[in-house]
């Protein structure tokens, strides 16, 4: 097949956390597997843009990438030249999949799909969560889905959710989808051993032993704020928080800290971690803390189960059901006092958390390689080219 995915951001731009590194695991794993795979995306990487060539392909690991410019209108990724380029070329595939909702490149992808009757997938990427959109930008984005994102939800081939959680959500709106299809993510293997030593600021946030970590974007929509909060009850942990600063938020959790007297069991290091410095972290935790107001998936959960280490995960979680059903850590209510309880029974037993990482480990190896997790893709896009038609006529 010959797969056009258009995503607002790509690779190299990690600011934006687990679904940049998700997509292209996925489209590397479709390349993999023979398919002709190209992205569409902008070189936005926050205020400033990725160092990468514009206008042209671009192979990373088997992928076809071009870059396109976004220079006006950035929070929206707005890119005219993008939308030439669909006009262009869009008709050339045999399917097109969109990653996100709310951003200009979802839209023009949906309508140029449309317009030259090839169907597409769509995969909100937990941005559909009625929660989240009643928290923040409320008016703007309940606008922007009834005059926009609606159209090309229910006119989509398929839509694509990672977790029951995600699937809730989505089915909540009632809107007459013609396709929900749930494929997690896929996680990678870990990298080969490596004798470089972390940064200093991760070598001091793991100097005094075994941590729970925390580590994804510092952003409201994480939940921080409850496992800061479940400290003073839970007085054995030890916490990391590391990943990229979204707002500012950072700051307001250590002043949290110091506000409940914890300050010295919470360590942040505010920007993004990855290679000898992520594995130094997922090296000392003893246990991995997502207490998300929501999460579609939870990538960075996944991966420090394929590393061995358990979860505490809230309810919101999208991959608390594999948690849940696996034994693989404790599924609690989103309050302190239960993510307390939770955090003083896993660091009382050791041995016990050893077993219930031990039990991720095997389920994640078994059912989230990357390659299993593009064939599955594969099939649905193979499933969905016969009714090539019926999107065309929407």
């Amino acid at each position: 097949m010959r797969l056009l995915h258009v995503v607002p951001t790509y690779l190299p731009a990690v600011r934006y956390g687990g679904p940049i590194r998700s997509v292209h695991a996925l489209c590397r794993g479709l390349a993999g597997e023979g398919h002709d795979v190209h992205v569409f995306t902008t070189s936005v990487d926050g205020p400033s843009d990725s160092d990468v060539p514009l206008l042209e392909t671009v192979d990373l690991e088997g992928v076809k990438v071009t870059y396109f410019p976004s220079r006006n209108l950035r929070r929206l990724y707005w890119s005219p030249a993008m939308g030439k380029a669909l006009a262009a070329t869009v008709a050339g595939f045999d399917l097109v999949h969109l990653h996100a909702i709310y951003l200009w490149p979802i839209w023009a992808g949906a309508r140029a799909a449309r317009r030259h009757g090839v169907p597409y997938v769509m995969s909100p990427r937990g941005m559909l969560v009625p929660e989240l959109i009643r928290r923040k930008n409320r008016w703007v984005k309940t606008a922007w889905i009834e005059l926009i994102e609606r159209g090309n939800l229910e006119r989509a081939a398929a839509i694509h959710v990672t977790s029951s959680v995600e699937a809730e959500h989505v089915a909540s709106f009632g809107w007459p989808l013609r396709r929900l299809a749930m494929i997690p993510h896929g996680v990678d293997d870990p990298p080969a051993p490596s004798a470089a030593t972390p940064a200093a600021d991760i070598a001091d946030a793991v100097a005094a032993g075994p941590v729970v970590l925390a580590l994804g974007r510092i952003s409201w929509e994480k939940g921080l704020d409850r496992l800061v909060a479940a400290l003073p009850e839970a007085p054995q942990a030890r916490v990391v928080l590391a990943g990229g600063d979204a707002d500012g938020q950072a700051a307001r959790l250590a002043a949290q800290a110091r506000e409940l007297g914890v300050a010295d069991r919470v360590a942040i290091v505010a920007r993004h971690v990855d290679g000898v410095d992520k594995e130094a972290l997922f090296a000392a935790a003893q246990l991995f803390a997502m207490t998300s107001l929501s999460e579609n998936f939870g990538l960075a959960a996944f991966e420090a189960l394929r590393r061995g280490v358990p979860v505490l995960a809230t309810s919101g979680v999208g991959m608390a059901e594999v948690v849940r059903d696996t034994g693989a850590g404790r599924v609690v209510d989103a309050t302190p006092t239960a993510i307390a309880a939770a955090l003083r029974e896993m660091l009382a037993d050791p041995q016990r958390c050893r077993m219930m990482g031990e039990a991720g480990r095997a389920r994640v190896i078994g059912s989230y390689s990357w390659p299993a997790i593009a064939r599955r893709m594969a099939a649905l896009y193979a499933s969905l080219l016969g009714g090539k038609s019926a999107a065309a006529a929407a």
